[in-house]
């Protein structure tokens, strides 16, 4: 009917509204992302959800992702199922890391990525810390949404374990079950697309107004470095809970400081903590664990082994670490660093 593509504006006007194409039937966890996304902008906030693999609709469509056939951001035509298509972040522009291949979800948000992030935080963000969140989110949050849509296995191997609760894995649970009647996709892919908006909708805020102000304050603990010893190798954070691998291993690099600082300290209520600094951001692997004969041991046991009077205890791995006294940790460090040379 004539009013199924008008909607009255608040001024009582009539307005024509936009159509986002996606295929019907069972959804996965990429086109319902995407359309979560392309519905975050001003321009498609209104707009209607076409769900069918019909030609005809689709060609009448503003937008389609995960059908036709067809990748043309001019056309804003976003599929990755034909067969030429093996397009990743890094092949589109190579200023980007990722090599993997793009599913619509990661389509989209390549190209409208920082618009969508933009307009979610709905203020005056700087350029610096949306380019940042823009990377932020892809690493963390589009990229293995991509992986699994298009069969690309976490490790060459048989996994040790697996995860069934991952994004993709939870908007599987959303289909309608094989013995369920009616099979009502379109309901359940509106659950879909929620389910997926509001976890992406959470990382956004998260790393725009909890991570990346940490970069600041890390930045700073990087320069006062010689403050705390004269190594340089120590770095000195004013609390703990602060969001900080991420940061100092983007900052060592823009320094030419790759693989400088070994420890990280900070006060956590009444006592001081060391952390030792991984290999990489996401590694249970450190640079330099606590020593190897402090590690398991706890109060006057590790005070004997370690030499260390307000130490009361080092993680069996050696990756963390706690005295009584500030004091207590820069020791912990020091003599680590100095037995590992």
């Amino acid at each position: 009917s004539y009013n199924h593509y008008f909607r009255r504006t608040s001024r009582g006007f009539w307005r024509m509204v936009k159509k986002i194409g996606t295929h019907n039937g069972p959804f996965h966890c990429d086109d319902a992302t995407a359309c979560f996304m392309l519905k975050s902008l001003p321009e498609y906030r209104d707009a209607q959800i076409i769900r069918t693999r019909d030609q005809n609709e689709l060609d009448q469509c503003d937008v389609v992702v995960d059908v036709g056939g067809v990748y043309d951001h001019v056309k804003n035509r976003y599929d990755h199922h034909q067969r030429p298509f093996n397009e990743s972040m890094h092949s589109l522009n190579s200023i980007y890391q990722w090599t993997t291949k793009l599913s619509s979800a990661g389509l989209v948000y390549y190209h409208f990525g920082k618009a969508i992030i933009k307009s979610i935080l709905d203020d005056n963000t700087d350029n610096e810390c949306i380019d940042l969140v823009y990377e932020k989110v892809y690493h963390n949050f589009i990229e293995s949404i991509d992986a699994i849509d298009n069969g690309i296995s976490l490790c060459g191997e048989t996994p040790r374990y697996v995860i069934k609760t991952d994004i993709s894995s939870r908007v599987s649970y959303l289909l309608p079950k094989w013995n369920e009647e009616p099979k009502n996709f379109d309901e359940k892919f509106t659950l879909a697309m929620s389910l997926v908006g509001g976890e992406l909708t959470d990382r956004i805020i998260y790393y725009a107004r909890t991570w990346y102000p940490a970069r600041l304050i890390v930045a700073k603990s990087l320069e006062d470095r010689y403050l705390i010893d004269e190594t340089g190798e120590i770095i000195e954070l004013p609390q703990g809970g602060l969001p900080w691998k991420d940061h100092l291993f983007t900052l060592e690099e823009k320094d030419n400081l790759k693989g400088c600082i070994k420890f990280v300290i900070y006060k956590e209520q009444s006592q001081y903590r060391i952390l030792a600094v991984p290999v990489f951001a996401d590694s249970f692997k450190s640079r330099i664990p606590l020593n190897q004969s402090w590690q398991g041991l706890r109060d006057l046991e590790l005070v004997k082994a370690s030499g260390i009077e307000s130490a009361n205890f080092v993680h069996s791995s050696g990756f963390t670490g706690g005295c009584h006294t500030r004091e207590g940790v820069i020791e912990m460090a020091k003599k680590t660093i100095a037995m590992a040379l």
